[in-house]
């Protein structure tokens, strides 16, 4: 079971992608792809880190998504990849051969995952159109991503407020 969880910052995606893999019961890893590259980036990662059970095993990989994920899914366990926004990111300033090589990985290899495989993303596509080229096209591949996504996963669940609404599938946990 693949799902996708979308909504914007702060919108409690996290808390919930962690709660539906702890309700779950199988053995969890979490693969961040965040980069502490300021202070403030510090602190939202040690709260990450702070609010995660301490069982889970975490594998951060800010550029080889689908190499890392191919090898932590599995049948019986759970994955948990937080967040995309990030990825898309740490791609762009990769170069344009390591971002379609990678993104077309890990679109390839989601209908084969085994087990039960969460992907967080932030829905961008909601506020005011960005000043600047980069940040334009930090957006269009967000929200490309997001929905090539969609189309793959069992599940979409959108996240406002800490609340969800379940888009696409069924969320039985």
């Amino acid at each position: 079971m693949t799902a996708l969880i979308i909504g914007g910052a702060r919108s409690g995606k996290s808390r919930y992608a962690q709660g539906w893999a702890e309700r779950g019961g199988a053995a969890v890893a979490l693969i961040a792809t965040g980069q502490a590259r300021d202070a403030e980036m510090a602190a939202r990662i040690a709260r990450h880190q702070a609010e995660r059970p301490a069982a889970w095993q975490t594998v951060e990989e800010p550029i080889h998504l689908a190499a890392v994920l191919q090898r932590a899914a599995g049948a019986g366990r759970c994955v948990v990849v937080d967040c995309l926004t990030l990825w898309v990111l740490n791609l762009l300033e990769a170069g344009e051969s390591v971002f379609v090589e990678e993104r077309a990985a890990l679109l390839a290899l989601v209908p084969q995952l085994a087990g039960e495989v969460i992907f967080v993303s932030n829905e961008v596509g909601l506020g005011v159109i960005p000043m600047g080229s980069l940040s334009r096209r930090f957006v269009d591949e967000a929200g490309w991503l997001n929905q090539d996504l969609a189309a793959i996963v069992d599940t979409v669940v959108f996240v406002a407020a800490g609340l969800p609404l379940v888009m696409k599938g069924v969320v039985d946990v």
